[in-house]
């Protein structure tokens, strides 16, 4: 790319331009990039700190009984205080808040609901493998008179922004206002995110899967058959052979897969048969499966289209297949065959 484009720019011009996006959601996605910067020298730092280290346990659990690290809290605030002042939310949830968070009073409300992963993968913070905020953007129903927790029940295909920053060797962000899929790495000399790829399309066909395979007796019968061909190689039913990889970040895992292809499996298990799935739908599977759709691939829940679920809680889970087109649409009609 001969001339450097920046975030801000690329933004301005989908405003002025395209028509995509209007004004305040246009302000409101670079005050989510401004926050990911921080959130970047955060990381960065580590345990630089010394006794204000981002590293390790804070001593507390989120709303879905997991224990939080340092840097969860961390990003949850930064991603707050950014947000709330702008004008342009009406209120936030994040997967580390009970409840919604509405704009406080003393702020002008906006049209829009921002929901955030503030810290995906966080179990690998401590170890230096790479982790990421997701974050996804929903417009306010017309005639609500007040915010709820029911304003922000909305199928995914009704996010009007979405995206993924990824704090790994270079520091990533990956977005998509529904006309396809744009990255910016942060150009820390410059101090912004610098467009360094456009229209990111995924082959539809891959030779390689991403799962945690330590569950694999925990697997559904459809999940268990397509691993098993996938692992028979060149001699089995598939006549080739596949790679696995596995980064316990989706953050990490999805970017890998916008980047070479592939697919992403967390499924349904045995384990907890009452749960729909690990993965939340609102945070997580939402925003990343958008991202995929707009670049050429598919996501599904193993029966039905993720962005098409509609959500009837705010930490509601669900079972995630998304990646290559045909390797998703492949799971999919074996779980039809139950």
């Amino acid at each position: 790319m001969s001339q450097k484009i920046s975030l801000t720019r690329y933004l301005v011009e989908q405003q002025r331009m395209e028509g995509h996006i209007p004004s305040q959601l246009r302000l409101l996605l670079e005050v989510v990039a401004r926050a990911c910067k921080r959130i970047s020298q955060a990381v960065n730092k580590g345990a630089l700190g010394g006794e204000n280290s981002i590293l390790g346990t804070a001593g507390s659990e989120n709303v879905q009984g997991e224990v939080q690290k340092k840097l969860d809290i961390i990003a949850n605030e930064v991603l707050i205080e950014a947000n709330e002042w702008g004008g342009h939310l009406a209120a936030m949830a994040s997967e580390e808040m009970d409840g919604i968070y509405v704009v406080p009073n003393r702020y002008p409300q906006g049209e829009y609901l921002l929901l955030f992963d503030p810290l995906d993968g966080s179990s690998n913070i401590d170890v230096n493998v790479s982790i990421g905020t997701i974050f996804s953007v929903l417009k306010m129903p017309e005639d609500d008179r007040g915010v709820d927790e029911g304003d922000f029940l909305q199928p995914g295909r009704q996010q009007v922004a979405a995206g993924y920053c990824v704090y790994g060797p270079q520091t990533t962000l990956v977005l998509t206002v529904g006309d396809g899929v744009a990255m910016f790495t942060l150009d820390r000399e410059q101090g912004s995110f610098v467009l360094i790829e456009e229209n990111v399309r995924i082959s539809p066909d891959t030779q390689e899967f991403a799962i945690n395979m330590s569950n694999m007796r925990h697997w559904d019968e459809p999940v268990r058959r397509y691993i098993d061909e996938c692992l028979a190689g060149q001699e089995g039913p598939r006549g080739k052979n596949f790679n696995m990889r596995w980064v316990a970040s989706m953050v990490a895992d999805v970017h890998r897969i916008l980047c070479r292809g592939g697919i992403f499996m967390y499924p349904w298990d045995k384990r907890e048969p009452d749960k729909a799935g690990k993965l939340r739908l609102m945070y997580e599977a939402n925003p990343m499966s958008w991202l995929i759709e707009q670049a050429g691939g598919a996501a599904t829940n193993g029966h039905q289209r993720i962005l098409d679920i509609q959500p009837t809680k705010l930490h509601e889970r669900v079972s995630v297949i998304l990646g290559s087109k045909n390797e998703v649409e492949r799971v999919t009609g074996y779980h039809a065959k139950l």
